[in-house]
């Protein structure tokens, strides 16, 4: 289902019979409103070949549409636009359709289409900050949009953990006990099961070796030559990763859950590790992959190039792996394991150049098809009022767990002072819960609202309002919604009357903007923007709070109109369940 096709559709028609290329029908949505609902502006591009002004061409059509029962009134306006009016009664039969099918008109792609996407990207024994926060919720969000047109998605979460910081940790643990049998190199037997240190413990591991290796250069060669080890398959430091990554990732999923994140794959940088050796000797047997300076590399520049794109280098000067190396790896794994048509990587944009390198070098080697996409969505900062990236009053880097912690009490503290005003009961068990559901929406609408590829300033007091354009605002809408509800005679969630139009502008404003539901959000996944769906949710919101304002739903003493509002605001509610959702969060009973 599908509205903007219909119109489309009804305008190719119209050209068909007036004899002209129904190719230049192109219809728009208007931005004016109060004029009309959609606009033809094909007038300007006939009028060369058909040497006829523009205006003459759009009376033409203007009037040729008027004889449509879907088209309410077309109208031509100087200097050769038409200005199109949806009829009501068309609209309100439109809705009724939408609303009894379970998927509300969205569509499903036509072919299977199988997407791998990576994002997370947290690097294992450090806490999640806010820089790992766009990646969790964008790629969520478009997780879920993509499998709600019918896209197979497997996620992954990719683990940092084959890198640096694991031979800074091994070391740092070697000098704090070197009896450890994890160093032991004549050991043969089986390593304990319990780890030699917990979460805290390990948190603070990292920042130590990390300042040391700053500060003492014999340590940082130890750390680098422990992070070759390890690449190369020591047995007793890859028992410490086995460790380090089951304390790591029990912490991790804890703080993932709370932003309603997950994943299907909880793979990293080791479990590509064992494609390295094959896949780099095919490089070099295969010509190419060659020396420079030590290392190397795979010349990935091209001659059409605006600026210079420097070589890939696979393999350092002493032998260790880079992230270059375990990201080609990684795609070795998943084009053998799921044999994607695309993969897909949600990434801060600042990475943009490696992913550039890692792309070009992964199809000219071969490992991955001409035929599936490689992808990269780059995101900008979240940055605090300073408009620099956003961080602890001390200047540190915020833990995601204390971000979330505050929005949850300031998000409480609203709901309680909103309580007492309205001289309403207050059980805090309640409102706490209530609290945690409005956050993840006020943090959560405030990241994806903007364009995933800007920069944003996260502003917690006014992404935490009820009012504008924020999360909290779309969830006091669905539970106002959820209240008229409950206060109907019939008390039903899904009410029986039939939607009909009854000549209130607030109320065809709001079938106007349902019946746009099936197009907004099927463009949205396509297009992996979930900014866009947020407008669309918004606009909804506005849409049906108008209406509220100008309507007596529950008062109104016709009883056949009263049930067609309240199927029309049931209505609303479930495409607003359904985008939110999508967007990865929901609303509560009340507030």
């Amino acid at each position: 289902m599908d509205l903007n096709h219909v119109i489309n559709t009804e305008v190719r028609d119209a050209f068909a019979r007036l004899g002209l290329d129904e190719d230049q029908a192109f219809v728009s949505l208007s931005n004016r409103k109060d004029l009309c609902d959609y606009q033809v502006n094909s007038a300007f591009r006939l009028s060369k070949t058909l040497k006829k002004k523009p205006l003459d061409i759009a009376d033409e059509i203007s009037k040729e549409l008027g004889k449509s029962g879907i088209i309410a009134s077309s109208a031509s306006c100087a200097p050769g636009f038409v200005n199109i009016k949806v009829s009501e009664d068309f609209l309100a039969d439109f809705v009724n359709k939408l609303s009894g099918d379970k998927d509300l008109g969205v569509e499903k792609i036509p072919s299977p289409y199988r997407l791998i996407m990576d994002y997370g990207g947290p690097n294992v024994a450090k806490p999640l900050h806010i820089g790992h926060l766009r990646s969790a919720v964008i790629g969520e969000a478009i997780k879920r949009m993509e499998r709600r047109i019918g896209v197979e998605v497997i996620s992954d979460v990719h683990l940092g953990d084959f890198g640096l910081q694991m031979g800074l940790i091994i070391e740092e643990l070697k000098d704090t006990d070197p009896t450890l049998v994890y160093f032991d190199k004549n050991f043969t037997g089986k390593y304990p099961d319990e780890a030699p240190f917990c979460a805290g413990e390990l948190e603070e591991i990292y920042p130590r070796a990390s300042k040391r290796s700053k500060e003492d250069e014999d340590f940082k060669r130890r750390a680098l030559k422990a992070t070759s080890d390890l690449q190369g398959g020591d047995r007793g430091y890859n028992a410490l990763l086995s460790h380090i990554l089951n304390v790591s990732i029990s912490d991790m999923k804890e703080n993932y859950e709370r932003l309603d994140v997950s994943f299907d794959l909880w793979l990293g940088e080791s479990d590509a590790q064992k494609y390295v050796p094959d896949m780099i000797d095919g490089f070099v047997r295969d010509g190419f992959a060659h020396e420079s300076e030590g290392a190397l590399v795979i010349d990935v520049s091209r001659e059409t190039d605006s600026k210079e794109i420097p070589p890939c280098i696979v393999r350092k000067s002493d032998g260790a792996s880079l992230y270059a190396t375990t990201d080609l790896a990684t795609l070795v794994q998943r084009i053998g394991d799921y044999s994607p048509d695309e993969v897909l990587y949600i990434v801060d944009k600042r990475q943009s150049l490696h992913f550039t390198q890692v792309f070009r070098a992964a199809k000219k080697t071969g490992i991955v098809p001409e035929g599936t996409a490689l992808t990269f969505l780059g995101f900008g900062t979240m940055n605090g009022r300073d408009k620099k990236p956003f961080k602890t009053r001390q200047g540190g880097v915020m833990r995601l767990k204390d971000l979330i912690d505050d929005i949850e009490d300031v998000m409480y503290e609203k709901i309680i002072e909103n309580k007492k005003e309205k001289n309403e009961k207050i059980d805090e068990q309640r409102e706490r819960t209530t609290a945690k559901t409005v956050a993840l929406s006020a943090l959560k609408y405030a990241d994806l609202s903007n364009q995933a590829q800007k920069d944003y300033v996260f502003d917690i007091d006014r992404f935490t309002s009820f009012e504008g354009n924020t999360g909290p605002y779309i969830l006091y809408t669905m539970v106002r919604i959820k209240s008229i509800l409950r206060k109907s005679q019939t008390g039903e969630k899904d009410p029986e009357g039939k939607i009909a139009y009854n000549g209130n502008e607030g109320e065809r404003e709001l079938l106007l903007k349902i019946a746009q539901y099936p197009n907004e959000a099927g463009e949205a996944a396509k297009e992996k923007a979930p900014h866009k769906l947020c407008a669309y949710i918004y606009e909804l919101c506005d849409a049906f709070n108008h209406f509220y304002h100008e309507t007596k739903i529950l008062a109104d003493g016709d009883e056949e109109r009263k049930k067609s509002n309240l199927s029309l605001i049931n209505t609303v509610l479930r495409v607003l369940e359904d985008g939110i959702f999508m967007l990865g969060f929901s609303a509560p009973d009340s507030m």
